[in-house]
């Protein structure tokens, strides 16, 4: 079983608070203009949780719910909050939660989850040269 470690952290419900770049993180992806503008107006709640060595991530909004379940390190089919078909692998480093997607024409995004400092989740966004950020506020 792989080492979980400071990801244990994670195991909460979240609630969005702020984000940047968020918009052209998704033109990136090749999300289109309209996905994108409803994008913008949605703030999300993430639930994670964990039994038995499967990991499962929630994510609810006013628009969609969506989950997906996974076994740290092995590879798995996702269907995206904007529809795409993609390949993830979710491994574990330190505190750190790295989820890396690659979709049917190659192209590759990078999303590691972690808490800070402040009990806030950050999520860091990576899709070719373009970076970008959300952050969410643990659920009392």
């Amino acid at each position: 079983m792989a080492d979980c470690g400071g990801v244990e952290a994670l195991k909460a419900s979240w609630d969005y608070i702020d984000g940047e770049n968020f918009d052209a993180y998704m033109k990136e992806l090749g999300v289109g203009m309209i996905m994108r503008m409803t994008a913008k107006g949605v703030k999300p709640r993430l639930i994670i949780s964990e039994n038995n060595g499967t990991w499962t991530l929630r994510t609810e909004s006013s628009i969609k719910t969506l989950s997906y379940d996974f076994v740290p390190g092995v590879e798995f089919d996702e269907t995206t909050a904007d529809g795409r078909q993609v390949k993830s692998t979710i491994t574990f480093a330190g505190n750190k939660w790295i989820h890396t997607m690659i979709d049917k024409h190659g192209k590759k995004a990078v999303v590691t989850r972690y808490v800070d400092d402040k009990d806030q989740q950050m999520v860091e966004m990576e899709c070719g040269s373009v970076k970008a950020r959300r952050w969410y506020k643990r659920v009392q």
